[in-house]
């Protein structure tokens, strides 16, 4: 089977990458190669005989149909994305022309190729929207979202996802294009480019930089593996009905102050040498963002009772991998610049 990944270089991307060749899947990696795409991280896809990446942008139609009459993939995975909230506000066009353009184009020239399918290959083909719980809004201190959570994006981000996922689902109904969409909570763990939140703070630590916390710090969110998610989109891919929606959540509420904290006693126990020990010393609070949500939390019993999934990782066991593999691998780090962990703020 052929599974085309939009962003497949990227953070998630990659880890579905991953995962789907180790399940014996040829796979296609569909990237423009951003800021975001650290080339280590393609350098080690490159190497597997069943991978392929094709450097095209998905607002290009023409390379986009190329890439489907070549390939012809059974599964797509559409997770191609402008994903910082900070860059959103700065520069909101970038989200609107990659985001809603640009999955425009996925679910079109999708069901171009999909109408020419016959047979068993037309019904086993499927697109995978993959959205965030983001395009909900901000919860208050109780309840969870749900695959019938009502839209409310607060930040241009989220609206451009949000925009996104209505598209995709006027293209399952009105062309019948066979859609099914994921909503998944905050992804953290190995190869997440250091602008959001738990990279940025363990590399900030670890060159004895300030700790920039949004507000007060009791912004609540839900922390979900990227394994644990990789899992479940593939899960998600191979089993789940046209039509079908999926929260996909991590089981892992805690806030960021709470989350920093605990980065900063994971790396005291890790660099033990350090001179910037106790981390927690660099925590500093600078002004919130706009529209900056409260809490956002995931139901992801559906997905459990119809698919079997759950998260594996805990909290507690996932920091501690990440953290690891980051120190392990400088590197890659390097690779990344420090652009991203100087910024002053941090998403989530």
């Amino acid at each position: 089977m052929t599974i085309l990944v939009t962003g497949g270089a990227g953070f998630i991307g990659s880890a579905v990458v991953l995962q789907a060749l180790a399940q014996g899947h040829k796979v296609v990696s569909l990237d423009k190669l951003t800021y975001a795409a650290n080339p280590e991280t393609v350098a080690e896809l490159a190497r597997h005989p069943s991978y392929l990446l094709a450097q095209e942008d998905i607002c290009d139609a023409e390379a986009v149909a190329a890439i489907f009459a070549r390939h012809q993939p059974t599964r797509v995975l559409h997770l191609a994305a402008e994903s910082h909230v900070d860059r959103s506000i700065d520069r909101p066009g970038d989200f609107i022309a990659t985001n809603l353009t640009g999955s425009f184009v996925m679910l079109d020239q999708a069901r171009r190729y999909w109408q020419t399918l016959s047979g068993a290959r037309r019904d086993e083909f499927r697109f995978v929207q993959v959205s965030t719980d983001e395009v909900f809004g901000s919860l208050g201190s109780r309840g969870r979202f749900n695959e019938d959570s009502a839209y409310a994006p607060n930040s241009p981000y989220a609206a451009s996802k949000a925009g996104a996922d209505h598209l995709a689902r006027a293209w399952h109904v009105t062309f019948g294009l066979p859609v099914v969409m994921t909503n998944c909570s905050n992804n953290y763990g190995p190869r997440q480019f250091p602008e959001k939140l738990i990279p940025l703070m363990i590399l900030n630590a670890i060159a004895g930089r300030s700790l920039p916390i949004y507000g007060d710090g009791q912004n609540v969110r839900d922390w979900l593996y990227v394994e644990d998610h990789a899992d479940a989109l593939l899960r998600v891919a191979a089993g789940a009905a046209p039509g079908s929606r999926y929260m996909i959540g991590g089981d892992s509420e805690h806030d960021n102050l709470a989350l920093v904290t605990t980065l900063c006693d994971l790396l005291d126990q890790a660099l033990p040498d350090s001179r910037y020990r106790p981390h927690r010393q660099l925590i500093a609070f600078v002004a919130d963002r706009p529209g900056h949500d409260r809490r956002y939390a995931a139901d992801f019993s559906r997905i459990t009772l119809d698919l079997g999934w759950r998260p594996r990782v805990d909290l507690d066991e996932g920091l501690r991998r990440t953290v690891a593999w980051y120190l392990s691998n400088p590197g890659w780090c390097a690779a990344c610049g420090d652009q991203a962990a100087r910024r002053q703020g941090q998403g989530g």
